[in-house]
């Protein structure tokens, strides 16, 4: 049990990368509440990444699975939940390609059990609250805008369940959903379950739908951390079909202050999208970071490079093109227009300001 009587929430999986930088961001900001993380511990989750909370009386660590409903029901009753905030997802397209039922059992049974256990233990019939739970749950920075200062729901989401876009435009929160993926497909039901909790029981439920994230933490597989570390090994970068896919990328904490904002100000039952506004091909991703490794550590003095006795004057002739994923979106880009204006939230870093930081993390995991 936790040792004081702080406000609860449920996080979950928080031991993957958005998360894992959730947490300590969210600890550090506000000594009123606890944080329960509950993960599962696949291949993409590593407690490591959260060695800096492990011993804070405020933090807890459960491993499980959302789709235990014993075990879900036993959290929400021994710890009083009073909140969640929903990271947990198998989120790798490549992976949902392969094995799409892995898919769909997670995010979207796993998020429907923690929805209903919430449901069940918040509120007495649909568009009724316990009285318990009808309180101004109020911070130091916050103040709720909800009309019922009851406990949230929280789910995080991604901009691929909008499908793809030409050259021009921008994915709203009106844009109509068109997964083109099982991955994308699974978060897209999984925010109609959202909605519908909201609508038929009067949940207390928010959304938002990221752009790509980057950043500290992030699993291996991703496209920024695989350019960094197959650079910095002198093998091959690969990069999908002509390397022309666009991506909006966010820095990871930005994310976080934007999900931060979202809980504690987001209107009942709204969506929010939060983009970083940089547009990139995966192409010039990739010629961005050999640049910078180029400047950092530079091949002729790189000692893997000399180990293996290999001359390269740049990165960038790793460089190679490989067949093309299937179901590849072309472009995303969100348009942050309505949390910008309505809830005051903005990106700190662009682009070349957070990538720098990003390689800088990487190559110190990756020189250990």
């Amino acid at each position: 049990m936790f040792k004081n009587d702080n406000i609860t929430i449920l996080v979950t999986g928080c031991a993957g990368f958005i998360g894992s930088n959730f947490v300590p961001y969210f600890l550090d900001k506000y000594a009123e509440y606890n944080l329960l993380n509950l993960d599962l511990l696949t291949y993409a989750g590593n407690l490591d990444n959260l060695k800096e909370v492990e011993n804070n009386p405020r933090y807890k660590f459960i491993k499980g699975d959302i789709c235990n409903r014993e075990l879900v029901e036993f959290i929400f009753n021994e710890y009083d939940i009073q909140g969640v905030i929903h990271f947990a997802a198998e989120s790798h397209v490549d992976n949902s390609i392969k094995t799409p039922g892995v898919f769909i059992e997670t995010n979207v049974n796993g998020t429907f059990t923690l929805l209903d256990v919430a449901y069940k233990h918040w509120m007495e019939k649909p568009f009724k609250y316990k009285d318990k739970y009808i309180q101004k749950l109020s911070t130091i920075n916050y103040q709720p805008s909800t009309d019922e200062n009851t406990p949230r729901f929280h789910h995080i989401s991604t901009d691929e369940v909008y499908g793809t876009l030409d050259e021009t435009g921008l994915f709203t929160e009106e844009t109509p959903y068109a997964p083109n993926s099982p991955y994308s497909a699974s978060k897209a039901g999984s925010d109609m379950i959202v909605r519908s909790y909201v609508e038929t029981y009067g949940m207390n439920c928010v959304i938002t739908n990221c752009s790509n994230n980057y950043g500290p933490k992030q699993h291996d597989e991703k496209l920024i951390p695989t350019i960094i570390r197959k650079a910095l090994a002198g093998e091959p970068i690969p990069i999908y079909g002509d390397g022309k896919n666009i991506r909006d990328w966010l820095y990871v904490l930005d994310h976080c202050k934007g999900v931060d904002l979202v809980y504690h100000t987001g209107k009942k039952g709204e969506v929010y999208n939060i983009g970083g506004r940089n547009e990139r091909t995966n192409l010039q991703i990739a010629d961005t970071i050999c640049t910078i490794l180029d400047e950092k550590v530079p091949p002729q003095k790189n000692p893997s490079l000399i180990t293996n006795n290999q001359s390269l004057i740049t990165y960038k002739s790793l460089i190679t093109f490989v067949e093309d994923r299937a179901g590849h979106d072309r472009r995303y880009a969100i348009d942050a227009t309505k949390i910008e204006n309505e809830l005051g939230w903005k990106a700190d870093e662009n682009f070349d300001t957070g990538i720098v930081k990003t390689i800088e993390w990487y190559f110190g995991k990756y020189s250990d």
